[in-house]
């Protein structure tokens, strides 16, 4: 029991040290590329943060449990818009997050692309032709962001070409190290629940999906210190969106797969809703404020009785 929690504590301060850094080299590739931080978190942090649950949900797909992988893609989506956010602010002392850029301001498009799995999935099953709509949804959002990215010019000072690829290899390195870092402060956090007898189920809504939320809860803290608010936005948005479309929509195309509806009745309307809430409060004078934080977290942990009330249910 205290060889795991040791271990779990230097996991988690490796994280907090991989996050750092992968902020400062993103403000360097930024400058490099002449693009606004929101864009490289979206591109850059965003993909590599979501690769714990991604990587967990392709290779449930590929081992026969795909309703386990799924559970995880959207049960950190709705970490990620409530509990990521609240605690953010909450941890960081930040005043809240605030929206500069125009790249957040397409509502519809986004509420639309949570949307999405869950009117697929109404029906307890995800076929082939659903993951090709969910991919393509999801590819399509970074190729119109992508797009959007070429028509927005910075004039800043920009780094030499040799400090730009030492600077975008050892951002990837430092995300990798976060990631990894998240992956085994699960692991050592299950197995220290366990050891102190802690509810399975319990362990299931609590230590993983959280824990697959790590990174951009990290990475969000650190930002939001550094007043970097849209490198939060970023991160979590493209987090969500990847997990909710690309993800899903690779496991359909690995095997197509039913589960059980409650998953989408309650998880799956459960990720949109507070999509739907934590927009509406970025809305309200283009701010998250800590108030609106605390009230993410009042969602979150609604959430989360929810489920154990349900998962528990003889």
């Amino acid at each position: 029991m205290i060889e795991n929690l040791v271990l779990l504590i230097l996991f988690l301060i490796l994280l907090i040290n991989s996050a750092e850094f992968s902020i400062k080299y993103s403000k360097i590739v930024a400058r490099r590329m002449r693009l606004p931080y929101l864009i490289v978190s979206f591109f850059i942090v965003a993909i590599i943060s979501s690769l714990p649950e991604g990587f967990i949900a392709v290779i449930s797909a590929i081992q026969g449990n795909p309703e386990f992988g799924m559970g995880t893609l959207i049960g950190s989506n709705v970490a990620d818009l409530t509990l990521v956010f609240g605690l953010a602010i909450l941890i960081s002392g930040s005043a809240g997050i605030s929206i500069k850029s125009s790249v957040l301001k397409r509502d519809f498009f986004y509420l639309a692309l949570l949307f999405f799995p869950v009117l697929a999935g109404l029906d307890g099953s995800y076929s082939r032709l659903d993951g090709v709509i969910l991919l393509f949804a999801g590819l399509s959002f970074f190729f119109s962001l992508y797009l959007q990215s070429r028509k927005i010019k910075k004039e800043v000072d920009r780094p030499n070409f040799l400090q730009f690829i030492k600077s975008l290899a050892l951002l990837i390195v430092s995300l990798s190290v976060l990631t990894i870092s998240a992956n085994y402060a699960i692991k050592y956090g299950v197995l220290f629940a366990k050891a102190i007898n802690v509810p399975s189920v319990l362990v299931s809504l609590t230590v993983v999906s959280i824990g697959t939320c790590l990174p951009e809860l990290i990475f969000s803290i650190k930002s939001l210190k550094y007043h970097h608010d849209e490198l939060v936005l970023g991160d979590v948005f493209g987090t969500v969106i990847s997990d909710a479309t690309v993800y899903l929509g690779i496991m359909a195309l690995i095997k197509p797969f039913s589960f059980n509806p409650l998953l989408i009745y309650v998880t799956g309307f459960s990720m949109f809703f507070a999509g739907v809430i934590s927009t509406i409060f970025l809305n309200t004078d283009k701010s998250l404020s800590k108030k609106e934080g605390i009230l993410l977290l009042v969602f979150y942990a609604v959430y989360l009785i929810v489920q154990i009330i349900i998962n528990t249910m003889p």
